[in-house]
């Protein structure tokens, strides 16, 4: 185990935010948001659901936490993703101040925590979140697969 077990714990929890995200047609990323060892926001993504490009799983979630702890710093707080962050999303969490994040799946076109960019770890802003890669990297990567999968054999019956 390379994380302790709290971490397996959160993530998994983002995963099955994901398998509904799925579920519901959409695109099956999950986050949570923890603070003292609890998870304060929850999100998927529902982009299509609410017709809203900016509705992913992390910006879900930081509103939520935020919206907690009536607060827009979230000092102290962990973002557990299923997939890497975006750079909308990124920028999200460097605004937010969140100070740790977890993600499993890379994101090789839009991923900007080390795949395309590295806007979390370049040190250029006045904050910088510590990033930790690879929690259910496998069972992430496959529920995004098996989206896009779904999705190419639909547009070939069409």
């Amino acid at each position: 185990m390379l994380f302790p077990k709290h971490v397996y714990n959160f993530m998994y929890e983002a995963l099955i935010l994901a398998r509904r995200a799925f579920n519901e047609g959409e695109i099956p990323i999950g986050a949570v948001v923890v603070y003292n060892g609890k998870i304060i926001g929850k999100g998927y993504n529902q982009t299509g659901k609410l017709k809203d490009p900016t509705a992913h799983a992390e910006m879900i979630a930081i509103t939520a936490a935020s919206n907690y702890l009536k607060e827009k710093f979230l000092t102290g707080c962990e973002l557990y993703i299923t997939v890497e962050p975006c750079l909308m999303c990124s920028g999200a969490i460097l605004l937010s101040r969140i100070e740790t994040v977890y993600f499993g799946a890379n994101e090789p076109k839009f991923g900007s925590a080390g795949s395309l960019y590295n806007v979390l770890g370049e040190g250029k802003y006045n904050h910088k979140p510590d990033v930790y890669s690879g929690i259910y990297a496998d069972e992430s990567a496959s529920l995004l697969e098996q989206y896009f999968q779904s999705k190419r054999i639909l547009n070939n019956l069409n």
